[in-house]
């Protein structure tokens, strides 16, 4: 049988350590006992599709396979415009637009912690 990294047990159940990396992650807040069930249920569902039998089935390159998918040619037209189109951004950390995520606040830039560099 399967079990999941998010619940090595298989109760079901999500741990705190698991909610506030899955948080980081994906800047969504699981404050709620509601929100945390429905992450618990898209896991089972993901975890019982880990059960389906694919041997022999060969992967699908596209979900259009039946179509043929004509690519352009990847020319470049107009460059050299970057701080151009950060201009129209009402916020701009270093050279990247900056968007709110989601349901979480951003931090101030003094608070922020500092990005490791290697």
């Amino acid at each position: 049988g399967f079990t999941s990294k998010a619940d090595p047990q298989g109760s079901g159940r999500i741990t705190a350590q698991v909610i506030e990396h899955l948080e980081r992650l994906a800047l969504v807040d699981f404050g709620s006992c509601e929100a945390v069930a429905r992450l618990e249920k898209a896991i089972a569902f993901a975890d019982r599709l880990r059960a389906v039998d694919t041997d022999g089935v060969e992967p699908m390159e596209s979900v259009l396979e039946d179509r043929c998918l004509y690519l352009r040619s990847d020319n470049v037209v107009e460059g050299n415009c970057a701080d151009e189109l950060l201009q129209n951004s009402h916020r701009v950390v270093e050279e990247y637009f900056v968007a709110p995520p989601g349901n979480i606040s951003l931090p101030k830039l003094d608070e922020q912690e500092p990005f490791p560099h290697s």
